[in-house]
């Protein structure tokens, strides 16, 4: 790779990329991929395969390469901007271990053809309750744009579902991503960015920083591309969506006790939606917004014949209900008799 100073001039913003943010800091990537690897809830006693999407030059990709094969058994590259294949494809001539796939990360074909490729013939389905998947491990840079959320929300959904990798067993995810997607994921109970997503990701996932977050501040000392700070307007309103905002580091594992049952999504989606809508409201005043009479379904909630454990406080807020709570409510709308039809909501692109 060029010298960190370079990065700029060899590669400038473009359309495709514009989006995207990369490691370029050798050391810290060094440090991400040990900490992905080797973390609390992903390591295991076996050599790794590892899927990596946008890698960008290839930063991170070294940084993996570094461990030894009794770590890093196979990495196989998603990527399909060509000026960054160019700097790629030479790790897959030098290392028997790496495997360059010229396809978006992004689109859901891309891992049919690993499949149909036979890339993944040597990766066993394990045990769901057999604990996480010993070799296959997903990694990525999510892009710093509202895309980054949407595809990190998709691969939580295929948690429950047991679809997408999640065929193979409880596969380890590891991002870097946005602090403010971050922020939004790990957000608890009461939280002012507790939303639809951070239900969700406590409810299929154990997650956690793989790093403190000071280890990739500040921006330009880690990360490309930088910010110029010379084209930006003082007076313009802050976007964390924008060049030079912190990034985190992530480790996510699917939990072995899923609380949305196979074929349940579609409803904790709808649920979640109508009512995060109104997330400062009570509960028992937010549900009539669900859909027309869902009142009824505080008496199924709330009966003084359930056990407290199957009760559900409806005076708290919206955001103040835990993930316990989500789940009676959503057994609740499952057994009315007047639920309405809830579409699916359509993957990202299929």
């Amino acid at each position: 790779l060029p010298p960190i100073n370079e990065w700029s001039a060899t590669f400038p913003p473009m359309l495709p990329t514009r989006e995207r943010v990369s490691l370029r800091n050798p050391d810290t990537s060094e440090k991400i991929a040990k900490s992905f690897l080797y973390g609390k809830l992903t390591r295991t006693d076996q050599p790794k395969i590892v899927i990596e999407a946008f890698p960008g030059p290839g930063s991170l990709s070294r940084g993996l390469l570094v461990l030894p094969p009794s770590k890093l058994a196979k990495l196989i590259i998603l990527e399909d901007h060509e000026p960054y294949l160019n700097y790629l494809r030479p790790l897959e001539e030098a290392d028997p271990r790496v495997k360059v796939i010229p396809m978006s990360g992004f689109l859901w074909t891309t891992y049919s053809a690993l499949d149909e490729m036979g890339i993944l013939n040597d990766v066993d389905t394990v045990p769901w309750d057999s604990g996480i998947h010993p070799n296959l491990h997903f990694i990525s840079h999510l892009p710093q744009s509202i895309h980054g959320e949407q595809f990190v929300a998709q691969l939580l959904r295929c948690i429950p579902e047991r679809s997408w990798l999640f065929k193979y067993g409880r596969v380890p995810m590891s991002l870097v991503l946005g602090d403010w997607v971050w922020r939004r994921m790990s957000s608890g109970i009461n939280g002012a960015e507790r939303c639809k997503l951070s239900v969700i990701t406590e409810a299929v996932s154990d997650s956690s920083l793989s790093v403190p977050p000071s280890t990739l501040l500040p921006y330009e000392d880690h990360l490309h591309p930088i910010k110029h700070y010379a084209t930006i307007d003082p007076k313009r309103k802050p976007d964390p969506r924008r060049y030079g905002h912190p990034l985190v580091a992530t480790n996510l594992v699917p939990l072995q006790d899923q609380c949305i049952d196979k074929g349940k999504l579609d409803q904790w989606d709808f649920i979640l939606r109508r009512l995060f809508v109104l997330k400062s409201t009570p509960l028992k005043t937010a549900i009539s917004s669900l859909a027309p009479g869902a009142q009824v379904l505080l008496k199924a909630l709330t009966s003084p014949d359930l056990p407290e454990s199957q009760r559900v406080d409806t005076g708290k807020t919206v955001r103040n209900l835990s993930v316990s709570d989500w789940t009676l409510f959503a057994r609740a709308f499952d057994e009315w008799p007047f639920a309405p039809e809830v579409c699916p909501i359509p993957r990202l692109p299929c």
